[in-house]
């Protein structure tokens, strides 16, 4: 959940929604994010909205950990409100932050519940929590497990000592893949692990060892990124005064490749640019929903949400997040209604990122111009193109923001 939030318009005290937004209501998969803003150590890289306990430590017991359910349930009762009787059976719910599993697990159980209660879960709905290795154990995972958890999302970034100290993590080489045994034994199917490339000091053949590592533990799910240096973090300062050099595209691109190699022959195939999946069914079905335009709400500070074409986000801090709900107030800060443009470029900004591509009448003239020169550049895949699909290949994975600039003409 990135820190900066965009300016928008204001919101209703009562956070009600435009009519055209709750007309469209059930037409699409409909969502729960839940963010848990709360950290035990803030990471180098980091730029979403968290904190760690000494940074909360000046906002009393409004912001605290201990009460943060309470406020979540508060908000989760609050969008029953906004959103009405509308049947909204809760596809997929996904806990991120900041790491979710510094609550006790009764807590995120309790959020689940909530949801639940106010709204039903779908028939085989996803229900996704971000860990951190080392916040967790096998007592924890079960208790999840039992409390309605069927996904696990584990940060393990690397497996070489210096770049998890580079980039501050605090859990050691080898409990990631532990994490995903110990998930396995509480009775989770689909467990995914996070990596990151192209960190500083990071060889080709610790990128090589990490994913190896990875794939030694058999997760469902492989997601790998990019490391991107953010203005304002501990590690943009840091190369910023030259103690670290910068990691250039090409190597990105080198180690993208390597990925792709060894996660293709471990039976991983992508279906997003940055995601890799046993199966169909071992996606993560709540990207998916951001993915293709759906419907979610999104709990927590900071949060966004998306209905219908509006989209809004909550206030920052934990604090003002706490106190605009025992007002009774929304705690969203502003909003913004898509105009179909705007939906439009969206749509293809996305879906051009999945392995199915986006739908060429989605183009405009000078779009489709351009998709036809990265066609015959190679960028975009013959097969789906004859049968009104652009689907990036292999080398246009590589390029996908240039290809995706030209498209949205």
């Amino acid at each position: 959940m990135p820190s900066a939030l965009p300016a928008g318009e204001a919101v209703p005290a009562d956070g009600a929604l435009p009519e055209h937004a709750l007309s469209e209501l059930g037409r699409r998969p409909f969502g729960f994010y839940v963010h848990v803003p709360y950290c035990a150590t803030r990471c180098g890289y980091c730029d979403f909205n968290t904190y760690t306990a000494t940074e909360l430590r000046s906002s009393g017991t409004v912001a605290s950990q201990d009460t943060y359910a309470d406020n979540l349930v508060a908000e989760i009762r609050h969008a029953r409100r906004v959103l009405g009787d509308a049947e909204l059976p809760v596809e997929t719910v996904f806990l991120g932050g900041g790491t979710p599993t510094l609550l006790p697990a009764a807590d995120l159980v309790r959020m689940l519940a909530a949801i639940r209660d106010e709204f039903g879960l779908a028939d085989g709905a996803e229900v996704t929590t971000e860990a951190n290795p080392e916040s967790v154990d096998p007592a924890y995972l079960a208790q999840l497990r039992e409390g309605g958890f069927n996904r696990l999302s584990f940060g393990m970034q690397s497996a070489r000592p210096h770049v998890l100290e580079l980039l501050d993590r605090r859990h050691t080489p080898g409990r990631p893949e532990a994490c995903v045994a110990e998930a396995r034994a509480a009775g989770f199917e689909h467990v995914n692990l996070d990596l990151i490339y192209g960190t500083p000091g990071e060889s080709d053949d610790d990128w090589r060892a990490s994913l190896e590592a990875a794939l030694g533990a058999e997760p469902d799910h492989v997601s790998a990124y990019a490391l991107i240096v953010e203005e304002g973090t501990k590690l943009s300062a840091r190369i910023r005064r030259g103690e670290i050099p910068m990691t250039d595209d090409d190597v990105h691109a080198d180690r993208y490749l390597v990925a792709e190699e060894l996660l293709g022959a471990a039976g991983l195939n992508w279906y997003e640019v940055s995601n890799w999946a046993t199966a169909p069914e071992a996606r993560c079905r709540h990207n998916e929903l951001y993915w293709t335009g759906a419907d979610w709400w999104g709990a927590g500070p900071g949060a966004h949400s998306h209905v219908g074409g509006v989209r809004w986000w909550n206030v920052k801090h934990p604090a003002a997040y706490a106190q605009a709900l025992a007002e009774s107030r929304t705690p969203a800060q502003g909003r913004e209604r898509l105009a179909d443009e705007d939906r439009r470029v969206e749509r293809i900004l996305l879906e051009l990122r999945l392995s199915e591509g986006c739908p060429l009448d989605l183009l405009h003239e000078a779009g489709r111009k351009s998709a036809d020169r990265a066609l015959a550049d190679g960028l975009l895949a013959a097969e789906p193109y004859a049968a009104g699909r652009a689907v990036l290949t292999l080398r246009g994975r590589l390029l996908a923001d240039a290809v995706v600039r030209d498209l949205v003409d």
